[in-house]
């Protein structure tokens, strides 16, 4: 029989508001988070509840106390998932975070690879729009290769995904909603890792070969459950990490 899951809790509820406001780039490095009292205030939760919630938080080096100050947001090194690119321009208009560039390396309509073809549906072997960007941060250099697909029809009512120029910070989901009517209602993401190929080795700067790169796919889709976008990231080794929380039964 199903069961219902038990939840996190409340500390935890609190600390993971907080964590994702911070990778989200809500609460920017130097940022002062809520005191106790106010989270307390706010969570409708006990002292030592909040408490807790930013001990947690100083515990995952996210936060730092400051003696007679405060708490406040780390300098952090964290990737920003596509999750928190979509809250980013939904709320602020944004869509990459502080210190982020963005490089277009290639556009066009090219021969869609298998797993493509499978992840928007086409038929093998059929044409793909194909948008391929190169993602650096301050400090750390080239820290994602991100390419974007759509089938080919789509060339002639979106016609600046084939440019290689920005298309002013809304996105390419966005605009693809823009253009076709469609929306975004949900995405499906999976995660492996393997060997860097000699581009994406170039491009990304690893130093040395073989070298092992995390995959991340992405499929967004629209409210008929029809593949919007597949995008494909490749990031270099120590700049992303995956995360679960749960309870744990005893």
């Amino acid at each position: 029989m199903p069961e219902i899951v038990a939840v996190l809790p409340k500390y935890l509820q609190i600390a993971n508001h907080i964590r994702e406001q911070i990778l989200r780039g809500d609460l920017q490095p130097g940022a002062e988070v809520p005191s106790e009292r106010q989270l307390a205030e706010d969570w409708k939760v006990a002292r030592p509840t909040a408490a807790k919630a930013l001990q947690a938080l100083r515990q995952q080096g996210m936060v730092e106390a400051r003696t007679g100050t405060g708490t406040f947001v780390c300098d952090v090194q964290a990737h920003r998932r596509a999750s928190y690119r979509y809250h980013g321009y939904r709320e602020q208009g944004a869509q990459y975070g502080p210190g982020e560039s963005v490089e277009i390396i290639a556009a066009g309509v090219v021969e869609a690879p298998e797993h493509v073809a499978q992840a928007l549906r086409l038929g093998h072997p059929a044409k793909a729009m194909m948008r391929r960007r190169v993602i650096s941060q301050e400090g750390r250099g080239p820290a994602e290769i991100s390419t974007s697909w759509w089938p080919s029809d789509l060339a002639s009512v979106a016609p600046r995904l084939l440019a290689r120029e920005s298309l002013g910070g809304i996105g390419s989901v966005r605009y693809v909603e823009a253009v076709t009517g469609r929306h975004a209602t949900y995405a499906r993401d999976q995660a492996s890792a393997r060997l860097a190929t000699r581009d994406e080795a170039e491009a990304l700067a690893l130093p040395a070969r073989p070298a092992a790169v995390l995959v991340y796919r992405h499929t967004v889709h629209d409210g008929d459950d029809q593949p919007l976008e597949f995008a494909e990231a490749i990031y270099p080794p120590g700049v992303w990490t995956i995360e679960q929380e749960y309870p744990v039964e005893s």
